[in-house]
């Protein structure tokens, strides 16, 4: 089974680092599924039996996203919000997301010497990112940790982003 890419970045077309990411996961098309929730959800109504049926076909998951607010965009949160549900992802009768591998694959708009105890924000991306693992954990799944690029912002260059493919789809695959 395929592992499926739930994608939530606000301005993917003009996204740096997501978008070129998401275009070398295409080629793999045996192995990937993308699912673009901006794309899909332009006015953010979820259409939760058919998002939950989905990562049901799927043996694994990857959230991607861009770092917002030291968190995720707020349609992904709303995503597993009300796609995460009591009785699907947790509870009584609730193993749909059991021992199911999911990690995140995050860009940072700053470099990764601020996401450290010393650095400007005090705390690495790991802490940040740490509500999630909780989360999947909560829901009995096994989370594969994150894939991350640091300065998407200010220091995305071409040679930076093709040379950062190959460490994603490694991730994607460890997935």
């Amino acid at each position: 089974m395929k592992t499926l890419i739930v994608v939530t970045h606000p301005d993917l077309k003009d996204s740096k680092v997501n978008k070129i990411w998401l275009k070398e996961a295409e080629k793999y098309s045996d192995k990937f599924t993308i699912h673009n929730l901006y794309e899909l959800y332009p006015n953010e109504v979820i259409d939760v039996e058919k998002e939950q049926k989905i990562i049901e076909k799927h043996n694994s998951l990857v959230l991607q996203f861009p770092i917002y607010w030291f968190n995720c965009p707020p349609l992904m949160k709303k995503w597993l919000d009300e796609v995460f549900t009591e009785g699907w992802a947790y509870g009584k009768n609730g193993n749909k997301l059991l021992n199911r591998n999911i990690g995140l694959a995050v860009t940072a708009g700053i470099d990764e010497k601020n996401y450290s105890e010393v650095g400007k924000y005090k705390h690495s991306l790991k802490e940040i990112l740490l509500p999630f693992e909780i989360t999947f954990n909560y829901c009995s799944a096994n989370y594969k940790g994150f894939n991350a690029f640091y300065s998407a912002e200010f220091e995305a260059t071409d040679e930076r982003i093709r040379n950062s493919i190959s460490q994603y789809i490694n991730f994607l695959n460890s997935i």
